[in-house]
């Protein structure tokens, strides 16, 4: 595929990294916002690691930044409220807006719309703690959603504070832990089969990945603790129209939330039937050493630095 030639480092200016923050993926988002500062200078711009904490926004400010790479996960970076700040700032930011951030960090409004628009995801009930106080309730759970389930918070990335239960003590349990994290809480259909992630830069769809741990789910653990026990294929094996099928319903569910420049689509297929179904869009997913957007661009034949650069050149 024929993409933009990359201008000369100075086209971007003063080009501020901002990273860390507050929320429960601040770990990750030191490692990812260090490694894409280091490609960054390494390309020769001049760009600076800025911690999104106390007064970072001043700082954009005072030290005359001319845009911004956002490499904030989770809350406060991938929710709309940094890419607010930025637009009343007027400092370009990458990846996507306002609107399409929160909408895609909501795990619920995300699932409402692309059920509205005939979208396959999973199946859903929205929960709290008092709708499981029975075992009558609980058993309600799995009498509409089948045997085993996830519990997840509304607002979280990483797998933070998601769990796969198969019981109703199980079900209480990762409810409680979920809601330390968000008080809106979703249990969803749990779908046997091979989980994909889809890559998205600049509406071009990056060869698919696919996910083998040998723990219970691609939990947290898996994805940046593994010990290389977790298994990534890129190709992700799937057959020619099949891997059209996974990216054009992935880019259909990127654009229907609004998102834009760079993404990333996490899919599971059910073994039984084949069908995918569409879990979460990720508007700032993570650029460590194990990402999984890093895995894709290099087999459609890009490198770490040439995917930050291009990332980059959307905030143009």
């Amino acid at each position: 595929m024929s993409r933009a030639v990359l201008p000369a480092p100075s086209v971007f200016g003063k080009v501020a990294v901002v990273f860390g923050g507050t929320s429960a993926e601040r770990d990750v988002s030191l490692r990812s916002g260090n490694a894409v500062l280091k490609a960054l200078q390494s390309a020769g711009i001049d760009a600076h690691g800025v911690d999104a904490v106390d007064d970072f926004l001043q700082t954009l400010v005072t030290q005359k930044f001319a845009r911004v790479w956002n490499a904030v996960h989770g809350r406060g970076g991938e929710d709309g409220q940094l890419q607010g700040a930025l637009q009343l700032l007027n400092i370009p930011c990458s990846g996507s807006g306002v609107l399409a951030s929160a909408l895609a960090m909501d795990k619920i409004r995300s699932k409402q719309l692309w059920m509205g628009i005939g979208l396959a995801t999973a199946n859903y009930l929205i929960v709290d703690k008092d709708m499981v106080a029975s075992d009558a309730s609980a058993q309600n759970v799995f009498a509409q959603l089948g045997d085993t389930v996830f519990v997840k918070p509304s607002n979280e990335g990483s797998s933070v504070g998601m769990a796969k239960v198969r019981g109703v003590t199980e079900l209480r349990a990762a409810i409680n832990e979920a809601m330390k994290y968000d008080q809106n809480v979703l249990v969803e259909r749990f779908i046997q089969g091979k989980e994909y992630t889809v890559a998205i830069l600049n509406d071009e769809v990056l060869p698919s990945i696919s996910m083998e741990t040998p723990r219970d789910f691609y939990d947290y653990t898996a994805k940046y603790h593994s010990g290389g026990t977790t298994q990534y294929h890129c190709p992700s094996g799937l057959n020619a129209a099949d891997e059209t099928q996974l990216a054009d319903l992935s880019l259909w569910a990127f654009r229907s939330l609004g998102c834009e420049a760079w993404g990333r689509v996490d899919v599971m297929r059910d073994g039984t039937t084949g069908q995918f179904f569409v879990l979460e869009v990720n508007t700032v997913p993570g650029m460590t050493e194990t990402s999984l957007v890093p895995k894709a661009a290099l087999q459609a034949g890009i490198s770490f630095n040439e995917l930050v650069q291009r990332i980059l050149l959307t905030t143009l």
